[in-house]
């Protein structure tokens, strides 16, 4: 996608709606992470294509498995940020891995439909995703996707005052 944010609408709903599966630190770290291979191509002038080695699914493993690394070791201080947010979930390295790995696959997915010098399934190359559903559809997944993830999070705090009683 054009701006990495754009990847927070699916994992800000994916993770709201399956909150309990997904750790959401991990999930929203990893959607994102990939594209620092396109903003490090573009800060160095590299002729590399931007959607290159990292947004295959192999790249994007190597990513996951590092984001889960980090996410873990700094769970501590995130902890403190999702309960600011009132989104405090136990987590174990295991579901911040698995989470971490659906958030790179996810981008990887859905930059396939848009990017022709992607190869999602390097070292295989060509992208048999590109053009099955139009960048319009993407964008406009992604862009309402957002404030459908902040309803369903303003649904969970409701409910949650309301079980509290505040």
């Amino acid at each position: 996608m054009p701006f990495t944010p754009f990847h927070w609408g699916p994992a800000l709903i994916i993770g709201m709606l399956f909150f309990p599966i997904f750790d959401l630190p991990a999930l929203f770290l990893s959607s994102v992470i990939i594209d620092l291979e396109g903003i490090c191509i573009l800060m160095f002038s590299s002729t590399l294509p931007l959607h290159g080695f990292f947004h295959s699914y192999l790249g994007a493993s190597i990513l996951g498995i590092f984001t889960a690394i980090i996410v873990y070791y700094l769970y501590r201080w995130l902890r403190k940020i999702m309960k600011l947010f009132m989104l405090e979930q136990k987590s174990s390295f295991k579901r911040i891995l698995l989470t971490s790995l659906f958030g790179v696959y996810s981008h990887v997915f859905l930059d396939s439909f848009l990017y022709e010098e992607m190869n999602p399934f390097y070292p295989i190359y060509g992208n048999p995703f590109l053009g099955l559903i139009s960048a319009n559809g993407i964008y406009f997944f992604s862009m309402l996707s957002f404030p459908l993830g902040l309803a369903i999070y303003a649904y969970r705090l409701f409910i949650t005052f309301r079980k509290s009683g505040k």
